[in-house]
């Protein structure tokens, strides 16, 4: 399935408009760049081409013209030998080559207009593909963004995580009840004998605390 029907297609092409009117865009992006691609080889094969033409052409016409020079050297030598007659075959050999020379030289101008039209088409094909590429990429993030947020809002709206918090809920519910019924046997249960010789014990080191504590403030004070 070709996109394009020639290099002009290209070249004033709008991806932006293809792709809005595309059901499946990345695939037409991915056409337009092989497309675009195969014809930069295309391009670039003819405009090899064409330089291999040029110079061709630009040592014939360089052949041609030490032939028009060499036979005007020849007529000159004849005429200078009263060969009048070999002067002017020379003379008409000469303008033969130049013939030629201009002939090579239109061919040559040609071959260069049309690799400046290559050039100048090479380069608008690549700032096309370019864009292509980046159209290409910019469609990958946003799928690849697109995925990614599916994935994750599967996650979060999907039922067995409330489920599972729930169940979580309900046997956090009941270690506290297990624990506030630990807390409940002790409530209202009489001192044993050794609680009370253990709070006699921690009043005595209070006591001797703060006994030491005054004996230190009173000493400052008569020091000062």
């Amino acid at each position: 399935m070709g996109v394009f029907s020639r290099l002009s297609d290209i070249i004033n092409s709008n991806i932006n408009a293809m792709l809005d009117r595309a059901e499946d865009p990345e695939k037409i992006v991915r056409l337009i760049i092989q497309e675009m691609e195969d014809t930069l080889v295309e391009v670039r094969s003819r405009a090899a081409r064409a330089i291999a033409d040029k110079k061709e052409v630009e040592r014939k016409k360089a052949e041609f013209e030490a032939r028009a020079n060499e036979w005007e050297s020849k007529a000159e030598l004849a005429i200078a030998k009263g060969r009048d007659d070999l002067a002017k075959g020379a003379i008409a050999a000469k303008r033969k080559a130049q013939e030629m020379v201009e002939l090579f030289d239109k061919e040559f101008q040609a071959i260069d207009q049309s690799l400046v039209k290559a050039n100048d088409d090479l380069e608008k094909l690549q700032s096309k593909l370019k864009e292509a590429k980046a159209k290409q990429r910019s469609l990958e993030i946003r799928r690849n963004v697109a995925a990614d947020s599916v994935k994750v809002n599967r996650h979060v709206y999907d039922g067995r995580i409330d489920e599972a918090m729930a169940r979580y809920e309900r046997y956090e519910r009941r270690i506290d009840e297990l624990e506030a019924e630990a807390e409940s046997y002790v409530m209202g249960r009489k001192r044993s004998l050794e609680d009370e010789f253990r709070e006699l014990e921690a009043e005595d080191d209070v006591n001797a605390e703060f006994e030491a504590l005054k004996q230190r403030v009173a000493g400052r004070a008569s020091n000062s």
